[in-house]
């Protein structure tokens, strides 16, 4: 569902939409894209914060895994 909203934005941010859109699009449609596109790569930020996280408090049991299996390999 559609919502209308009003936003107040720099001039020159309008042209350079304008520019983008000319012929192709509106600029509601160019901002929704754009929207959906920064709001999904703030998600998987946040994801991979997460996930770093993870991986920082299992670091050291995760290295003594890695060490444990290293010394099961036959030198060449």
């Amino acid at each position: 569902m559609k919502v209308k909203t009003s936003i107040t934005l720099e001039s020159d941010v309008v042209s350079a939409i304008d520019r983008q859109v000319a012929g192709d699009g509106s600029r509601s449609e160019f901002l929704e894209v754009a929207a959906r596109q920064l709001l999904a790569r703030l998600a998987k930020g946040e994801q991979e914060r997460r996930d770093f996280a993870i991986i920082n408090r299992r670091a050291a049991a995760l290295n003594r895994e890695a060490a444990d299996v290293l010394d099961y390999q036959v030198g060449l």
